[in-house]
């Protein structure tokens, strides 16, 4: 049985990595679909290192990944990111206020 949760590359090595797709979304402005994964590598402030691609979500077969090329589309990226890691700490800020009382 197939993963949609998880994909495997092959790096510069010729080694097998094995990612976890964190979400995928399509941008009506770039008019793209893009994947946001990890290796669940760290880095060295030992953040997970995650990385982002475009793709085709519609295409049979191996999954082709390409490089997001201009500074629009990371912002794009940015943005999104953002916007989840602050849902995230609300999210956390609130589920530990409702502990303490």
């Amino acid at each position: 049985m197939e993963d949609k949760n998880r994909f495997t590359v092959i790096n510069d090595e010729g080694r097998e990595i094995t990612c976890d797709v964190l979400f995928t979304f399509d941008s009506d402005e770039t008019k793209k679909s893009y994947i946001v994964y990890t290796d669940n590598t760290k880095d060295e402030k030992g953040n997970i290192q995650v990385y982002a691609s475009i793709f085709d979500p519609n295409k049979e077969g191996d999954m082709e990944l390409l490089p997001i090329e201009t500074d629009k589309e990371w912002k794009v990226i940015e943005t999104i990111l953002e916007s989840l890691q602050e849902e995230i700490r609300n999210a956390s800020g609130t589920d530990s206020d409702s502990l303490n009382n």
